[in-house]
C-alpha cells in the first residue's frame, strides 16, 4: 500500500542513531544518506522509511495518536527493537513488550517514542 514514509526530526543525527539501533534490532542495515535534502534512508524490497528536517523550514512536529509500525518476523526482535531503542535514546511508552490480544488476533508489540517524540513500534503477528 505504501511506497515510503517519512517523519521529521529537528535532531537528524539524533534519530538516525535510535533507527539505525531499533531498525537494526529488526534486520535493517544502517541508513543510507544523507540525501540531497539531508534525509537519511532506510529501504527495503517492500518500501522505504526517512528521516530529515522538514523541508519547510519550519521544526518537525509528531502527529498526536498518529504511530508508525514496523514488521518483526519474531517476538524476540520485537524485544530487542525496544531494547535497541531505548538505548540509542528512544522513550518506552504504554504497555511493556509483550504479547497482546485483541481484535486482530493475537500480537507482539512494543511501543517507543524516537528522539523527536514520534511514535513507533514494532509488531509481530505469530503463525
Amino acid at each position: 500500500m505504501f511506497t515510503h514514509v517519512t517523519l521529521g526530526a529537528d535532531d537528524v543525527e539524533a534519530s538516525r542513531k535510535f533507527y539505525d539501533a531499533a531498525l537494526g534490532a529488526l534486520g535493517l542495515g544502517p541508513a543510507q544518506g544523507p540525501d540531497p535534502k539531508g534525509r537519511y534512508w532506510w529501504r527495503t524490497e517492500r518500501g522505504a522509511f526517512a528521516v530529515g528536517k522538514p523541508i519547510d523550514g519550519a521544526p518537525a512536529s509528531c502527529a498526536n495518536g498518529g504511530t508508525l509500525g514496523f514488521a518483526a518476523k519474531t517476538a524476540e526482535m520485537v524485544q530487542a527493537f525496544h531494547d535497541a531503542g531505548v538505548a540509542a535514546g528512544g522513550t518506552s511508552i504504554e504497555d511493556p513488550p509483550g504479547e497482546r490480544n485483541g481484535p486482530f488476533g493475537k500480537l507482539v508489540l512494543a511501543y517507543l517514542r524516537d528522539p523527536a517524540g514520534n511514535k513507533v513500534c514494532a509488531l509481530h503477528r505469530p503463525g
